[in-house]
């Protein structure tokens, strides 16, 4: 079933908008070797991460289906649909993050470890909303809002709502570097779940129930 999938789910896929995303992204990583002089570690850093957003706005994009609605009834599981689209996308996100990290000049670059957690726990956020929003709602083509709603909350939560002790956006010499690490994996650990729960099929359709005329 699993082979049958590939070729109708590749044809699905939202190559436009992941290729945009990827190519804004490399951008980003890009620009401290557009820059003459030494490169800044701090603006590097922050490029990285930025570029790490932007792949995550692409992959709020990943299970937008025009096709919900007539492919809802097919024998294969929205569970197995779903893995099947990340397990495409999966191979390339990873070699573009990659390239990413290797665009940043070698003295500059930060620790490579961190940043993919970030990276991942990033991913992992935008997909887990993607899901939900599959799950929660009827939209066949929720991706432009999950996007929205990640850019507001990355530019958001971490520096406006987040007390300092919680920090998660710190500099690679802050003595918080390791304690904001191990947030982000605990965020990484929590939107896997959540994507995972909600990628399998809802048990019923929740509907607004019409009251009845006295």
């Amino acid at each position: 079933m699993i082979r049958a999938l590939l070729r109708p789910v590749w044809r699905t896929l939202p190559l436009r908008a992941l290729a945009a995303c990827g190519g804004l992204g490399l951008l980003l990583a890009g620009i401290p070797r557009l820059l003459s002089g030494q490169p800044d570690p701090w603006l590097c850093l922050n490029l990285l991460r930025g570029a790490a957003l932007v792949l995550g706005v692409g992959l709020a994009f990943l299970l937008d289906d025009p096709a919900r609605h007539t492919t809802a009834p097919v024998p294969a599981p929205r569970p197995l649909r779903s893995g099947v689209r990340m397990a495409l996308v999966a191979p390339a996100a990873a070699l573009w993050w990659t390239v990413a990290l290797l665009l940043v000049p070698g003295q500059a670059r930060p620790p490579a470890g961190a940043l993919t957690l970030e990276a991942a726990a990033i991913a992992a956020t935008a997909l887990a909303a993607a899901s939900a929003a599959v799950r929660f709602t009827d939209r066949a083509e929720p991706g432009p809002g999950v996007a929205t709603g990640l850019l507001v909350v990355a530019m958001t939560v971490p520096t406006l709502l987040l007390p300092d002790r919680w920090a998660l956006i710190v500099s690679v010499d802050d003595p918080h570097w390791g304690a904001a690490h191990e947030r982000w994996a605990a965020i990484l650990a929590v939107t896997a779940l959540l994507c995972a729960v909600c990628c399998t099929e809802p048990t019923r359709t929740w509907r607004p129930t019409a009251l009845a005329p006295r």
